[in-house]
């Protein structure tokens, strides 16, 4: 299995160390720490537990590009006011970057 196949929270077994998914390509050891889990990686079922089961399907219902950019703007207004001036050059121009790669 790979680690996109599995939910979070799940459990699996990779290089002889135990791991529960936390992210999308992140699991916490449970030994401490989390490591990133690269997507070509082969997991394993932990030794007596049952299998993880895959995510399930569901259709998302579709994004609104107006409530993104709303939403968007709405955030960067907050960063705005709590960072620095140069914080602030630096917002600016991720803004713009975002702006022009959603389009």
């Amino acid at each position: 299995m790979k680690i996109d196949q599995l939910p979070t929270g799940a459990r699996f077994q990779w290089k002889g160390r135990n791991y529960t998914k936390v992210g999308p390509m992140t699991a916490a050891a449970e030994s401490g720490g989390v490591d990133f889990i690269p997507k070509h990686a082969t997991l394993q079922p932990i030794p007596g537990e049952a299998s993880p089961a895959a995510p399930t399907e569901h259709t998302a219902a579709p994004l609104d590009a107006a409530r993104v950019k709303a939403a968007f703007e709405a955030y960067h207004r907050t960063a705005l006011r709590v960072a620095d001036e140069a914080g602030r050059l630096t917002l600016e121009r991720a803004r713009e970057r975002f702006l022009a790669e959603i389009g």
